[in-house]
């Protein structure tokens, strides 16, 4: 059956009323007569053909496919709410830039490339949320990110519409505060075995090309902690507590900011960064922007 058109009121009734779980309390919270928002899901259902809420217990839930389109519907009125902020924005003379940043991705990468934005002739106000890199991917399909930063590439596949831009790469080093650094930078990186080390999870992207590193140079640090988030590792590594891998290209912040200094170059170990968007060609004039102020970006 062909559908008329959706009306996004009764959509939005069906909404509240798959939230509240009850067309009475849909109704106190829109402050609408009970027979009003009844009979406009009603209208609803009629216009797509298809039952959308049914009776379980003393709640009403969605069918399976009142369960599709709640998730259209989520989609369709987290875009009216962008809008609305963009248009907002724009009256402001200001680009809006939501920015999902994965927890692994060192920040201080972050900021060097968010300052890109910046530059830019138009003013940008800049929203940014930190999350685990699949809750990320799934905001980014929903178009609730504009771009995604993170070390690591994912593949575009009929299910998924993401795309990998690669922004840069660096030579990755071991850093340390001052003792630890004289006390077993020597003869590096020999002076490794036995060394108190901070490292990534097993679930970052980078972790796996450390331990192989490692194995390649035949030494056994002592791992005193594993971090998911690369910000409590860097907090750790300030203390003193341990040796760090970061990229190289920040020696001079991470001088400035943890007080720690190079040990040694890990020659061979490299760490990529990448912006991921919902669409192959960049269209949003700040992302844009990042992208195109790659070069250089991480020379040490």
């Amino acid at each position: 059956m062909k559908t008329s058109g959706i009306n996004f009121r009764h959509l939005y009734f069906f909404r509240v009323v798959a939230a509240e779980g009850s067309v009475t309390r849909a109704a106190e919270r829109l402050g609408l007569a009970i027979q009003t928002v009844s009979t406009q899901i009603a209208a609803l259902e009629q216009s797509l053909g298809k039952s959308l809420l049914t009776q379980q217990g003393r709640r009403l839930v969605p069918t399976d496919a009142g369960r599709v389109a709640l998730t259209y519907a989520e989609q369709i009125f987290e875009l009216g709410d962008r809008m609305q902020e963009a248009l907002n924005e724009a009256d402001n003379g200001r680009v809006r830039l939501t920015v999902g940043i994965s927890d692994s991705l060192p920040k201080l990468i972050a900021y060097r490339l968010l300052q890109a934005a910046f530059g830019m002739q138009s003013a940008v106000k800049l929203v940014c949320v930190e999350r685990e890199f699949e809750t990320l991917l799934a905001d980014l399909a929903l178009h609730k990110l504009d771009v995604v930063l993170t070390d690591r590439t994912v593949r575009a596949s009929a299910s998924l519409r993401v795309f990998s831009h690669l922004l840069g790469e660096s030579e990755m080093m071991v850093f340390g505060a001052a003792a630890l650094a004289r006390k077993h930078g020597r003869n590096f990186p020999r002076g490794l075995n036995g060394a108190p080390m901070l490292l990534p999870t097993r679930n970052n992207a980078l972790r796996g090309r450390i331990d192989e590193w490692l194995l390649q140079q035949d030494v056994r640090p002592d791992i005193v902690g594993e971090f998911e988030d690369n910000a409590m590792l860097n907090t750790f590594a300030r203390d003193g507590l341990g040796l760090f891998f970061a990229p190289a290209g920040l020696e001079h912040d991470i001088r400035a900011q943890f007080n720690a200094v190079p040990v040694g170059a890990a020659s061979g170990l490299r760490e990529q960064f990448y912006a991921l968007s919902s669409e192959r060609r960049i269209r949003h004039p700040a992302v844009e922007a990042i992208l195109a102020a790659q070069t250089g970006l991480f020379a040490a």
